[in-house]
């Protein structure tokens, strides 16, 4: 990820990430020119999804599995055998 310098737009570099959830970070930048010197905080947040990952499924599978009775487990298994 590339940040710019919002003063004179070249580029910037992280100094620190602070995570405010899963969604959004603040991250604090400091331009590389030395004649600029510019620091800033700017925020990156997740904006929407293009593909839902494969993994989701799987993820929601597994915990409601964990989340049932050995023998609510036992009988699923039996139900899922080939």
């Amino acid at each position: 990820m590339r940040i710019l310098c919002t003063v004179c737009g070249k580029k910037a570099v992280i100094g620190k990430t602070d995570r405010l959830s899963v969604a959004v970070s603040n991250l604090y930048c400091s331009c590389t020119d030395p004649e600029c010197g510019h620091t800033f905080v700017t925020n990156v947040s997740f904006s929407h999804t293009l593909s839902p990952s494969a993994k989701t499924a799987t993820e929601v599978v597994a915990a409601l599995a964990r989340a049932l009775s050995p023998e609510q487990r036992k009988a699923l298994q039996q139900e899922l055998a080939f």
